[in-house]
């Protein structure tokens, strides 16, 4: 029987994150917050204040401050609340947070609308001020989202919602997380296995094909049984974002979500066009995985299974942090000694207990360390993940390390590039070092499943929030069996015709947390992109290509999305990084359709 979860009570202490660096304990949390009116009195205080320079500098000093102390408590309570999903004290700590979150957001709602009434020549002349240096490139977005602001007394309505807005997420999210309960399956010899939403996919990764298609069947079973409260909660999110983008005079969501962040939507439609070109080389990977596993049919549940006997083998964490860093070595001694140190200062929540928030992630504050989620099971991909992680602390330390307060957080369309670096540079040391074919199959494999996973799959789930949001704005229904029909479709188109679509795969888009963000999965699509650009040419390159990324990862948010990734070489204004990185989905797939024909070959010589 496999082994069941731990208690988090029961995890070593030095398997779990240090939050003493942030709060020592709830108690502090709890003295810190009750300075927390302060700081909204002071930056509310200069409502009706902001008409010349000095001002202006005085009152974003403020919110910058109030800033800062929300985004530690707020980083605090979340992360508390990640370690155990059930405990009523995290979740209380969250709500309250939340609660005042809200609070900060109506009493400064005034600040932007105000700021933005001055005239043309007044507004330009106080953006140039001297006093002003400190905050050019916030207020040149400020000013750039005049069209789009509303009035105080409006901004401050809309900021009033915000508990409720949030409601569709918070409500998936417990019900994901805390409140649904999987059947037990039997694996291949008859003996229980426990189904939870933390090891579904290290399940969908077993060998045992009746484990996986059992587990597939219990865990989609669960969804059924709630898959109108998903498409009620869904619905929810996308019409709230539908009714904000009219409210601020956009043509849809999809542009208001682009546009705040300056990306042209047309990145968005260049990456689903160059996905859609590259659609034969995904059927080619889906042909490959069915001959490699030698079945009749290649169901849903044999996506994630190990294409040779190398995939099976498992490490130890300390394996693998010694991986991760091995793999960045090629990043320079200083990334390397950073890397050691969130592994020696325990920025690492490492193994799965109950309760614990699936997945992975990366939050920090610009007062603390990045701190990483994970549910480590010894695994390549678990690995993987770690690096992944270690990838986003490293972006958020060194542009917390280089910019201030309100320069230092990058975007979410840069936000996937430095994690993905991380992700090929381990892949590639590993192949260096791989003579055996199985094993060196289980790497190509890992590679190829990247691409399935970060840029085929993530584009998929762009178009279907494409989709599911213009549906949402032509007024017709997402209603369980819109959003599983459209499912449907996209994932026929995006696997092709030797997958068989079993009828539990309609439900997957209800699993998928990120929707809940909306128009933020395209940018796993187009960050992988670039971090293929990235990794290239550092491992050509060397030194050169080191320091141009760097200086990237110390850009924090101080510039355009767009013009940032220009500093690590990437230009995504067109989509001639999205061919390149499919173009080497095509040559790693070249090599394990080789390596597939030689272990054939060799299995062959062994039976004669």
């Amino acid at each position: 029987m496999a082994e069941l979860l731990k208690e988090r009570s029961e995890i070593a202490e030095e398997f779990k994150w240090d939050l003493t660096k942030l709060y020592a304990d709830d108690g502090a949390w709890e003295k810190e917050l009750e300075n927390f009116g302060q700081l909204v009195d002071r930056a509310a205080s200069y409502q009706g204040k902001l008409k010349d320079a000095e001002n202006i500098r005085k009152y974003l000093d403020a919110a910058t401050e109030l800033e800062r102390m929300l985004s530690n408590l707020f980083a605090y309570a979340s992360l508390r609340k990640s370690e155990d999903t059930r405990e009523e004290a995290a979740q209380s700590l969250y709500a309250r947070i939340y609660s005042r979150y809200v609070q900060a957001v109506q009493a400064t709602a005034f600040a932007d609308p105000e700021i933005l009434l001055l005239d043309e020549e007044t507004l330009k002349a106080v953006a140039e001020d001297p006093l002003l240096a400190d905050y050019k490139y916030p207020m040149t977005k400020l000013i750039r989202q005049k069209a789009h602001t509303l009035t105080a007394p409006e901004e401050k309505l809309l900021a009033g919602f915000g508990e409720v807005f949030a409601a569709p997420r918070e409500a998936a999210s417990n019900l994901q997380n805390a409140d649904m309960v999987f059947a037990s399956c039997k694996d291949g010899e008859g003996r229980d296995t426990e189904v939870t939403g933390s090891n579904y996919i290290l399940l969908q990764s077993s060998k045992d094909r009746v484990l996986r298609k059992n587990a597939f069947m219990s865990y989609y079973d669960g969804y059924r049984h709630h898959i109108n409260t998903f498409a009620a909660t869904y619905a929810g999110c996308v019409k709230k974002a539908a009714a904000e983008a009219a409210a601020r005079h956009f043509a849809s969501s999809r542009q208001m979500y682009t546009f705040y962040e300056g990306v042209p939507e047309l990145v968005y439609d260049n990456l689903i066009a160059s996905v859609r070109k590259f659609m034969p080389e995904m059927y080619r990977y889906v042909r490959l995985r069915k001959k490699l596993l030698g079945v009749d049919e290649l169901h849903y549940y044999d996506l994630y299974a190990p294409l040779s006997d190398g995939v099976t083998k498992t490490y130890t964490y300390p394996e693998a942090k010694q991986m991760v860093l091995d793999a960045v070595r090629p990043l320079g001694e200083e990334y390397g000694k950073v890397v050691r140190k969130g592994f020696e200062e325990r920025w690492i929540d490492v193994y799965p207990n109950k309760g614990k928030r699936g997945g992975a992630f990366s939050e920090g504050t610009y007062d603390s360390v990045p701190y990483i989620l994970s549910n480590f099971v010894g695994t390549l991909d678990s690995v993987s993940t770690i690096a992944h992680e270690m990838g986003h602390s490293m972006h958020t330390w060194y542009s917390n390390h280089a910019q201030l307060p309100q320069n230092a957080e990058y975007t979410i369309f840069v936000a996937e590039v430095a994690s993905t670096v991380n992700e090929n540079l381990l892949i590639e040391q590993l192949l260096s070092d791989c003579t055996d074919p199985k094993e060196r199959m289980a790497l190509l494999n890992q590679y190829l499943e990247g691409f399935k996973g970060t840029v085929y799959r993530q584009t998929m789930f762009a178009e279907f929030e494409k989709e599911a949001h213009a549906m949402a704005e032509r007024g017709e229904a997402l209603s369980a069996g819109a959003l599983n029909a459209l499912y449907r479709r996209l994932i026929e188109e995006y696997f092709g015709p030797d997958l068989v679509v079993d009828d539990e795969v309609d439900m997957e888009w209800a699993r998928i947390p990120h929707f809940y963000t909306p128009f933020y999965v395209y940018k796993y699509a187009t960050s992988y992109s670039a971090a293929v650009a990235v990794s290239e040419a550092v491992l050509a390159q060397g030194e050169p290509a080191v320091k141009k990324y760097l200086e990237f990862l110390s850009l924090g948010g101080s510039q355009d999305p767009l013009e940032e990734l220009k500093h690590a070489g990437v230009d995504l204004g067109t989509s001639a990084p999205i061919d390149a990185a499919l173009e080497k989905f095509g040559r790693v797939l070249d090599e394990a359709e080789a390596l597939a024909d030689e272990i054939s070959s060799q299995a062959s010589d062994v039976d004669c």
